[in-house]
């Protein structure tokens, strides 16, 4: 699903990402580690298309970003780590736009908005303002704009942060049936306990370039956490 050679970004002397290789499956859930700094949101930037990389190649679902961005930003989800909501929209009215941004055909754009706010458990609030949602409520309306042109890689920086046990088991949830259906999931988190249970592979990241990689059960040695094999790759490193 996503095929990177020598990926690469710099600033001036400063070397952001050092060049790197990533091969990611269909049906997976990554999980990209990594401390402050280490150069995760950069590279989730650069496999999005939004940040060019200096040197390197990137294929998404086997389309070549460069040569062909518009196809494949088609088949991407994207959520950054600060995503702008519409507050003076409702739900409802907000999903539809993006739905008709991404081009869904008219014909199954309603279903597909109702679906998207009834399996975040949002269909209660669609026609409230999306300013009187709380942080949880609107980390998942944006989860659920990202999924409705149902694209093959979703692609998403933090999206743990601020939320409570039930917000943080719905979109693992999210996650687990976006896999199932053999599409992949790319993730950014500072979350380990919920990478090392939803991931299949991760990647501890230390200053721009990749220390480690598997899944979390071969990166862990003995019975310590995914935390503790984090913190002892990137000291080591």
């Amino acid at each position: 699903m996503i095929r990177a050679r020598q990926i690469e970004k710099r600033y001036g002397k400063f070397t952001a990402v050092h060049p790197m290789d990533l091969d990611v499956q269909a049906g997976e859930v990554f999980g990209f580690l990594g401390l402050n700094g280490a150069g995760k949101t950069t590279t989730l930037r650069m496999l999005a298309g939004v940040l060019p990389p200096t040197a390197g190649t990137i294929e998404v679902d086997g389309l070549d970003l460069e040569k062909d961005p518009v196809e494949a930003r088609r088949r991407m989800g994207f959520i950054p780590d600060r995503p702008y909501l519409y507050d003076k929209l409702t739900a409802r009215e907000f999903l539809t736009f993006l739905g008709e941004i991404y081009g869904v055909p008219r014909d199954e754009l309603a279903a597909r908005v109702t679906e998207g706010l009834r399996f975040q458990e949002l269909h209660e609030q669609a026609d409230a303002l999306v300013e009187s949602y709380s942080h949880g409520m609107k980390q998942r309306l944006t989860l659920a704009g990202a999924l409705l042109h149902q694209p093959r890689l979703l692609i998403v920086d933090e999206p743990m942060v601020g939320l409570d046990p039930r917000g943080r088991r719905q979109i693992k949830d999210t996650f687990r049936s976006v896999a199932a259906e053999g599409r992949t999931v790319f993730l950014s988190t500072h979350t380990l306990d919920d990478a090392q249970e939803v991931c299949s592979r991760v990647a501890i990241v230390h200053r721009g370039r990749i220390a480690a990689l598997g899944s979390p059960g071969e990166l862990i040695a003995g019975d310590e956490s995914l935390e503790t094999a984090f913190l002892r790759v990137t000291s080591a490193a």
